[in-house]
């Protein structure tokens, strides 16, 4: 098929073909990763803007190390060095970014729907690096990337969301992602961390941790996200850990093929024991190698590659 959308912006908007050549067009650009000049000139010429409001490691350096090895020119910005300190609005600052003539803008934005209204109002490419609570769309495609890599296949499968469902995007998206994808998805964690109607986005709630563990191919654990909570919602991080964490002995109740899974950052001791995170389960460092071969497919098919390529 061919691809046309100008934005990645959520799962909701990505048909399950388009995730499937999202995924074959990131594993034909892994290998660049492992070359010993680790570029290719497929987008010389292009700019990429990294417009990150929020704090970040593995995101940002992903896109910025996923534009780079595509041999486009990246340009972070982070807020605290913006106008946005000053009193500047999101959209004029875009506006003025626009005015520069980037090719694409990637944006972190604490605002829900923010990646939304670049996208309506920029006729460059805007793709979301996670906006609020709403969607994280690149964390949960390289999480089923990551997946369908180590199983072959998503269909099927039953995957465990353990932790802070109601304020974690990447919960949001990648339950969204796996059940277009056709697996089964249960999520579990404190009754204070679990939103209402969870069964319209197509996930089930375990009546427990152990319950969701017990059945699932791929656990993903989730920290506490602290930063959008007014209020504390557990007791303790020794009681959330004991009752909601995946520790030593949680992990003889995994099937003997699970895939552990984790977005980062870790809270080792917290919702993952050292054992889970380092163990032979884990594929959390795969999920960042895979991060950055999934961000280079984006660049490349919101850069109009596949068209070029049809073009030759």
């Amino acid at each position: 098929m061919q691809w046309t959308k100008k934005d990645i912006l959520d799962i909701e908007s990505l048909s399950a073909e388009e995730i499937e050549l999202i995924f074959e067009t990131a594993f034909g650009l892994k290998e660049i990763s492992r070359r010993p000049i680790k570029k290719v000139p497929t987008l010389r010429g292009k700019t990429v803007v990294l417009f990150f409001m929020e704090p970040s490691t593995r995101t940002r350096i992903s896109f910025d190390i996923a534009a780079k090895r595509l041999s486009a020119d990246s340009i972070a910005i982070a807020a605290a060095s913006s106008s946005i300190v000053k009193g500047e609005t999101l959209l004029d600052t875009a506006g003025n970014l626009r005015a520069m003539n980037p090719d694409i803008i990637v944006i972190r934005h604490s605002y829900a729907g923010s990646a939304h209204m670049l996208a309506r109002s920029l006729d460059i490419s805007v793709i979301n690096a996670g906006d609020g609570m709403h969607a994280h769309p690149t964390q949960a495609l390289l999480d089923m990337m990551t997946v369908r890599e180590k199983k072959g296949s998503l269909s099927g499968l039953n995957v465990a969301i353990i932790g802070d469902i109601t304020h974690s995007r990447v919960a949001r998206s990648n339950i969204l992602g796996f059940t277009k994808m056709g697996a089964r998805v249960q999520v579990a964690g404190p009754a204070t961390m679990i939103p209402p109607a969870l069964e319209e986005l197509g996930a089930s709630v375990a009546k427990s941790v152990d319950e969701a563990l017990s059945e699932a191919d791929v656990v993903m654990m989730l920290r506490i996200q602290k930063e959008r909570q007014r209020n504390f919602l557990f007791p303790t991080q020794r009681e959330y850990s004991i009752h909601f964490g995946l520790n030593a002995s949680r992990l003889s109740m995994l099937k003997p093929d699970a895939l552990i899974m984790h977005p980062g950052p870790l809270n080792r001791g917290v919702e993952i024991c050292p054992e889970a995170a380092d163990g032979p389960f884990s594929v959390i460092l795969d999920q960042v190698t895979n991060g950055v071969a999934l961000r280079m497919a984006l660049y490349y098919l919101v850069s109009g590659g596949m068209r070029d390529a049809d073009a030759d």
